[in-house]
């Protein structure tokens, strides 16, 4: 969601790609709550950062507290950041109707579009 919102308020002063620790595919739950905000993450899917090793970032987010206590060392000058955020499977997890279980989806949604929305001048 963080690389979405990115690549749709940020286009022009970043470029914007994502990975996590572990690759868990593409959350239906999340590419139905982004769509509905107008956020098509369909054509994304799921990478590690060992798929972009040797690749040079100037900032890292980390989203989540997993990421951040196992987010490794990236080398030169790369600032690493972390924003956490709730889990919206976890908090989804065990809800049937789908309609409820989209709710953390959605409340995430926002509050990651809000941070993005927002990042301070001295992190871009």
């Amino acid at each position: 969601m963080a690389e979405g919102w990115a690549k749709k308020l940020l286009e022009d002063t970043v470029e914007a790609t994502s990975a996590g620790i572990e690759c868990h595919g593409l959350n239906p739950r999340a590419i139905q709550a982004m769509a509905e905000a107008g956020v098509d993450l369909s054509g994304h899917r799921s990478k590690t950062l060992d798929e972009l090793a040797g690749a040079e970032f100037d900032l890292v987010i980390t989203v989540c507290g997993d990421a951040d206590r196992r987010c490794p060392a990236f080398s030169g000058t790369t600032r690493v950041v972390h924003a956490g955020f709730d889990d919206p499977p976890r908090l989804a997890a065990g809800i049937e109707d789908d309609e409820e279980a989209l709710a953390p989806y959605r409340r995430v949604r926002d509050e990651i579009r809000q941070f993005i929305a927002s990042m301070p001048g001295e992190l871009l």
